[in-house]
């Protein structure tokens, strides 16, 4: 999937009390992040949810858009956003995806069941996945770590030939690889 364009799409999500449309074409011009989750109402997904609703307005400050995915409705969305507090302060698009349409383009589907999996991709402006993360069911994800994950590849994109090193953090020293750097790691 890494280094793949997004498919087509078409959906209804819920955003800032209205349901909107979005399309694949929402997404290009802009990095994105794609967070599946199995379904609303549940344990884990409300926690991670919150997470990332922490981290949305420094990830809108480096100009990334979310969409959370489930196989839920926008109703369903709806009426989750308004009955939980922890849900309730998520300013990001909830996406409804019951034909599994978006889910099944991203391969998260789970077989048999209906749900998405655990799964979070990071789209670049050109609509190509730079990386994904896909996790158990009991296995929740850290925002913090996602936005680790959108710096540096916000950074590699900004700055070819170099590449961010293991638990590399916004301004600490890069690689540059090169027959010369070959062994000296």
């Amino acid at each position: 999937m890494i280094n793949t364009q997004i498919k087509p799409f078409n959906a209804t999500a819920f955003k800032n009390g209205e349901f909107v449309e979005i399309s694949e074409k929402d997404v290009l011009g802009k990095w994105a992040v794609f967070f599946f989750y199995p379904a609303d109402f549940t344990f884990v997904c409300p926690t991670e949810l919150g997470d990332v609703a922490d981290k949305y307005e420094e990830l809108q400050s480096r100009g990334v858009e979310v969409f959370s995915v489930s196989t839920d409705t926008h109703f369903t969305h709806k009426a989750w956003h308004d009955s939980s507090d922890t849900i309730g302060k998520i300013n990001y698009f909830m996406v409804g995806d019951q034909t599994g349409n978006i889910t099944n383009n991203f391969n998260v589907m789970r077989e048999g069941q209906g749900l998405a999996d655990r799964a979070t991709f990071l789209i670049d402006p050109e609509g190509t996945i730079q990386a994904m993360e896909i996790t158990a069911e009991g296995i929740g994800r850290d925002a913090e770590d996602l936005l680790r994950k959108v710096k540096a590849a916000q950074y590699v994109a900004a700055h070819p030939g170099e590449v961010c090193p293991a638990k590399w953090k916004e301004g600490e020293a890069t690689l540059a690889p090169s027959l010369d750097l070959v062994g000296k790691i």
